[in-house]
């Protein structure tokens, strides 16, 4: 979940037609997003988990599970824009609220991902789902890798964006950066209370920064920053956000127990040009047997909300769909 130096993107790694693709992404963003042709799609339900969590979910489309998890400190509404394209492509999606974001509930423990990854495994049950196509970003990578190499028979196939699972980053991977420094926000986010104290009733400044960084800064509108600030401002917000920073050294043992048997399903490695590149691809190949690497130009941390339309076409692709951007087009809904 840490952001590494963000740097001058490096045009080679773009695709030859990425002019043309990044156009179409910047149009579908900078649309107003129409909730209400969204929810004609997905509908949003609630869970209740082991110990009587409340996990709060979308969910909308029909055929094989594919089930996205979000990263920090977002929740489900990172997927919004590629949720319609993937339900065209024939896929029941599911996009859970992470324990302690959104509008699940926000216990006093449980981040880890072992828990992490058992809530959403749970709530897949309750679905009558066996089997799903996962994909999670940044901390959801960490949870999606957990359940994956804990459960290889239950995850077809596995995409891992902007983000290695926390104790399995590369011994030769340098520290991460952001903007030539530390990532100070697992510091600052691992210590007790202090994040609590200081964000109180300001929220707003720690999204507003960390979405800054996009690639095109106008990338976030008022509106799409109001809506993930709502719920960290709320009661524990901060706290159950932060939560699971603070759960990384155990997550760290947990997924280094899990990584001494390489994963075997197909897994996709996605990082930014701007962010971790192909340190992704590289990572990933440490503890997984079949791995394919995408750099996605003109993009910074948040893929899915600054290139939706490229990131529509390579999920489709690697989970073995088609969507063509017409198709996209007419079932964002937004």
């Amino acid at each position: 979940m840490s952001l590494p130096e963000l740097r001058s993107p490096d045009e080679s790694l773009f695709d030859e037609d990425d002019e043309a693709l990044y156009k179409q992404d910047r149009t579908v963003r900078s649309e107003p997003w129409d909730a209400n042709a969204f929810g004609r799609r997905f509908r949003h339900e609630i869970a209740r988990v082991e110990g009587g969590v409340r996990i709060h979910y979308v969910i909308g489309g029909s055929g094989p599970a594919l089930v996205l998890l979000h990263g920090f400190p977002q929740h489900w509404r990172e997927w919004r824009l590629i949720m319609p394209s993937m339900a065209d492509a024939g896929y029941t999606v599911i996009a859970p609220d992470l324990r302690g974001f959104g509008e699940s509930d926000k216990p006093l423990d449980g981040f880890d991902v072992r828990t992490v990854s058992e809530d959403i495994r749970e709530v897949i049950r309750q679905l009558g789902q066996d089997r799903v196509d996962l994909a999670g970003h940044d901390v959801g990578a960490s949870v999606a890798y957990a359940w994956a190499a804990a459960h290889p028979d239950e995850v077809r196939r596995l995409a891992l964006m902007e983000a290695l699972p926390a104790g399995l980053e590369p011994p030769s991977a340098s520290v991460p950066m952001l903007q030539g420094k530390a990532t100070w926000h697992l510091a600052f986010g691992s210590t007790p209370d202090v994040p609590e104290a200081l964000l109180a009733n300001r929220e707003r400044v720690l999204v507003e920064y960390l979405f800054r960084h996009a690639y095109d800064p106008t990338t976030f509108s008022q509106a799409e920053i109001d809506a993930y600030v709502r719920p960290l401002a709320a009661l524990g917000g901060i706290r159950g956000a932060f939560a699971h920073i603070r759960a990384m050294p155990q997550s760290a043992k947990h997924n280094r127990s899990l990584s001494a048997r390489k994963l075997a399903m197909p897994v996709l490695a996605i990082g930014s040009a701007m962010s971790f590149g192909k340190h992704m691809e590289d990572g990933a190949r440490q503890f997984a047997e079949s791995v394919t690497g995408r750099v996605v130009g003109r993009c910074g941390h948040w893929i899915s909300e600054e290139r939706p339309v490229w990131l529509s076409q390579q999920m489709n692709a690697f989970f073995g769909k088609s969507s063509t951007q017409s198709e996209f087009a007419q079932g964002r809904g937004a």
